[in-house]
C-alpha cells in the first residue's frame, strides 16, 4: 500500500512538473519580441587622461557605442583618422575626441599647434613664490609684475605691472645644468601665451629685473592701469589706505541685515542678529 502511494505521489508530480515546462514554454514562443533598439554610431574617445600637445596613439584611444541621434558633432568614428595627431587642447579619460581640439595634419604635435595665430609662446623661469605656490597652471590667467632699476641706484628701482590678463599655456618643470657644480637641477618654467610685444616686455624684464605672476580671477576681464611704486612711495600712507579700502570692499562679506525685535511673554525682547539670538528684559518706568 505504501508502494502504490509513492508511485502515485511520483506520477502526480512529473504530470505537474510537465504542464508547467509545457505552459513556459508557449508563453515564451509567443512572447513579444522586443522593440528595436536604440541606434548607435562608433566614436573615439580617450582612453586616459591627455595633455595639451599630446601626440596620439592607438593606446590613448577607445571607440565606443554613442546614441547616434546625441552623438557630438565633429566626432571621429574611426581612430585612424586621428592617430599622430596632436591636442590644442586637454581632454579627460572618455571625452570624445572632436576635431576642434586637434591640430591640423600638417602641424604635427607638441606645444606649437596649440598656439593661436598672432600670439607667441614664452617661457619663463619661477619658483614657488613667482609660481603662487604651484596654483598657476595651464589655463589659468595672470597678471606679471616686474621689479626692475633703469639705473643702480636703489631709490630708483620700481615695482610695475606689466602684463595683464595673460593665459598660462604650460607649466612644469625642466632639467637644467648648474653651471658651478655641474650637476642636473630641476627648473620650474611657466609657458605664457602674449603678443610679440608683449613678448618684448616680458623678455626684458625677466633678463634685467625680477618677475612675479599675480593669479587672478578667470572670470576678472579688467585691465587696471597701475602707475607703478619706488621704495620712496612704499610707505606713503594716504595710498596704502586707499588701496586697503578697495580691497575690504572686494573681500568684505555680504551684510545680514538683523531681524525686528519681538515683545515674548514675561516683559523679555528677543533680538535677532543673524544667526545669533538674544533675550534682554525690558522695565517699565514707573
Amino acid at each position: 500500500m505504501a508502494r502504490v502511494r509513492v508511485f502515485m505521489v511520483l506520477a502526480l508530480a512529473m504530470t505537474v512538473g510537465s504542464v508547467f515546462a509545457y505552459g513556459t514554454y508557449n508563453y515564451v514562443q509567443n512572447a513579444p519580441k522586443a522593440g528595436p533598439g536604440i541606434p548607435t554610431k562608433p566614436v573615439v574617445v580617450a582612453a586616459t587622461d591627455l595633455d595639451l600637445g599630446a601626440d596620439l596613439t592607438h593606446d590613448d584611444l577607445r571607440v565606443v557605442e554613442w546614441p547616434a541621434n546625441s552623438a557630438p558633432a565633429g566626432a571621429f568614428a574611426d581612430p585612424k583618422d586621428v592617430i599622430g595627431r596632436g591636442l590644442i587642447m586637454p581632454v579627460i579619460q572618455n571625452e570624445p575626441i572632436l576635431a576642434n581640439k586637434l591640430a591640423s595634419k600638417e602641424a604635427g604635435a607638441g606645444l606649437p599647434p596649440a598656439i593661436p595665430q598672432g600670439l607667441r609662446a614664452v617661457s619663463v623661469r619661477v619658483n614657488e613664490v613667482i609660481g603662487v605656490a604651484g596654483y598657476v597652471l595651464p589655463g589659468t590667467r595672470v597678471d606679471v609684475l616686474a621689479v626692475v632699476s633703469p639705473s643702480e641706484k636703489h631709490d630708483e628701482v620700481t615695482s610695475k605691472v606689466i602684463l595683464t590678463n595673460v593665459q598660462v599655456l604650460a607649466a612644469g618643470t625642466k632639467i637644467e645644468r648648474d653651471e658651478r657644480n655641474n650637476k642636473p637641477m630641476a627648473v620650474s618654467v611657466v609657458t605664457l601665451l602674449v603678443a610679440p610685444e608683449e613678448s618684448e616686455r616680458l623678455t626684458l624684464a625677466s633678463t634685467e629685473g625680477k618677475i612675479q605672476l599675480a593669479l587672478r580671477n578667470p572670470l576678472d576681464k579688467t585691465t587696471p592701469n597701475t602707475p607703478g611704486i619706488r621704495p620712496a612711495a612704499l610707505l606713503g600712507f594716504a595710498s596704502a589706505s586707499r588701496a586697503a579700502a578697495v580691497r575690504a570692499r572686494a573681500t568684505a562679506a555680504p551684510k545680514v541685515a538683523a531681524a525686528p525685535a519681538r515683545v515674548v511673554e514675561g516683559g523679555m525682547v528677543e533680538i535677532i542678529r543673524g544667526d545669533k539670538r538674544a533675550q534682554e528684559i525690558v522695565r517699565q518706568e514707573q
